[in-house]
C-alpha cells in the first residue's frame, strides 16, 4: 500500500456518507473490490446501501451478516456482491465465498469487515474506513488505493471525492488531535486509550 495516497473526507450526517458512497460508485467498474472497515455501528451497511443505489440496484439492500453474501443486479448488467465476513473465523471460510472468482466473471464486490479477509481476497482493492465522530451521524471516511491498478485510477477517485469534504482545513480526525491537547475525559496527552475488538 502506498501510504502517501489517502483521501480523508469529513461528513456531518448520513446524507454526507451517502454522498461519498455515491461518488465512489461513479468510478467503480466490473471486477472491482471495495473493502470496508469500521467498528460496529460505523455505517458500513449504510455506506453499501448508498453505493448500491448509486449503481442502480432496485429494492432494499440488507446486511448479509447471517447469509454472509448477497448479490444484486445493477444497472448495465453488472452484479454487485455484498459480503459481511464479521462472523468468519478462518481465512479458508473467506476463500469458500468465491469472491475472486465472481470478480473475474465480471461482478463487483463490497466486503464489510474487509480487513479480516484481505489476505484471502484480491490484493488490488479500494480500502474505505469509516470512523464515527463526536455526533451520532458524523463520520471521518478514509479512502486508500491498494495495488497498482487502483493507484493508476487514483486521480479519478480524487476528482470524484473533491467536492464532498466538509472538514475545515485545520480540522483533524478524532484520533489525530494535537499532542498538547487532552482528549475527552481529561486523560493526559500520550495516555493509552482503551478499545474493544
Amino acid at each position: 500500500m502506498n501510504d502517501q495516497l489517502l483521501a480523508e473526507i469529513h461528513v456531518e450526517d448520513l446524507e454526507g456518507t451517502r454522498a461519498v458512497a455515491g461518488a465512489l460508485a461513479g468510478v467503480l467498474r466490473a471486477g472491482d473490490l471495495v473493502l470496508l472497515t469500521g467498528e460496529l455501528g460505523a455505517g458500513k451497511t449504510a455506506f453499501t446501501q448508498a453505493l448500491a443505489a448509486a449503481l442502480g440496484v432496485v429494492g432494499p439492500v440488507t446486511s448479509p451478516t447471517f447469509t454472509l453474501a448477497r448479490s444484486y443486479p445493477c444497472a448495465g448488467g453488472v452484479e454487485l456482491v455484498h459480503a459481511d465476513i464479521y462472523r468468519l473465523e478462518q481465512l479458508a471460510e473467506v476463500v469458500d465465498l468465491g469472491l475472486p472468482e465472481q470478480l473475474e466473471e465480471g461482478a463487483l464486490a463490497v466486503v464489510e469487515w474487509g480487513e479480516r479477509g484481505a489476505p484471502a481476497l484480491l490484493p488490488e482493492h479500494l480500502a474505505v474506513a469509516l470512523t464515527p465522530g463526536a455526533d451520532d451521524d458524523e463520520r471521518w471516511i478514509e479512502v486508500r488505493p491498494v495495488g497498482d491498478p487502483w493507484v493508476g485510477r487514483w486521480p479519478a477517485v480524487l476528482a470524484a471525492l473533491a467536492p464532498l469534504d466538509e472538514a475545515p482545513l485545520d480540522e483533524a480526525p478524532p484520533d489525530e488531535a494535537p499532542l498538547d491537547e487532552a482528549p475527552p475525559g481529561g486523560a493526559p496527552p500520550g495516555g493509552a486509550a482503551g478499545g474493544g475488538p
